[in-house]
């Protein structure tokens, strides 16, 4: 055998290679929302130079760039005068506007007593104002309030709601 015979028959080959066999292509993937890390069972503390101003807990959670994805939310603001406490089955916690989604089961407790209920709620940290578009119900000791959406402001103590059926009990002198 010559040698044009035998680089014929390799380009013959390589030719056969090229037609026969086509490369795959793997689509590009774009990972727009990836979490920078995963945790279970955490504890996040943010302190300032004279307290504690917040504590949030959970049994997992899912940090992004600007927020904390939460699984069974315990979220204490120390921040006001009066000490408020929130618990969910889901929260978001977002950085950028320091406000609190809530969702499934929420609790809120106010270091005096009050406490109101709901499915879903937003707390907004800079304001202390808590807020639901669903029915809630709201206690302190034996008063209740029952109505289908609430803006409550712990900074200024008001509260805001729409449809109310209140049980008030008044106090005897």
């Amino acid at each position: 055998m010559n040698i044009n015979t035998f680089f014929v028959l390799i380009a013959i080959g390589l030719l056969m290679i090229y037609v026969g066999f086509k490369p795959q292509y793997i689509a590009e993937q774009d990972f727009v929302d990836v979490p920078l890390f995963e945790l279970d069972s955490f504890v996040l503390h943010e302190l300032n130079q004279e307290k504690l101003i917040t504590i949030m807990k959970g049994s997992k959670t899912k940090r992004y760039a600007d927020r904390y994805s939460v699984t069974n939310i315990d979220y204490t603001d120390n921040s006001k005068q009066l000490l408020a406490n929130i618990r969910a089955n889901t929260g978001l916690y977002k950085d950028t506007d320091n406000v609190v989604d809530l969702v499934g089961n929420v609790v809120y407790n106010r270091e005096d007593g009050l406490v109101f209920e709901s499915e879903e709620a937003i707390y907004d940290k800079k304001t202390s104002i808590a807020k639901t578009k669903k029915d809630y119900i709201m206690y302190r000791d034996e008063n209740r309030v029952i109505g289908t959406s609430l803006v409550y402001d712990n900074a200024n103590g008001k509260i805001k709601s729409k449809n109310v059926v209140a049980k008030y009990q008044i106090k005897e002198r």
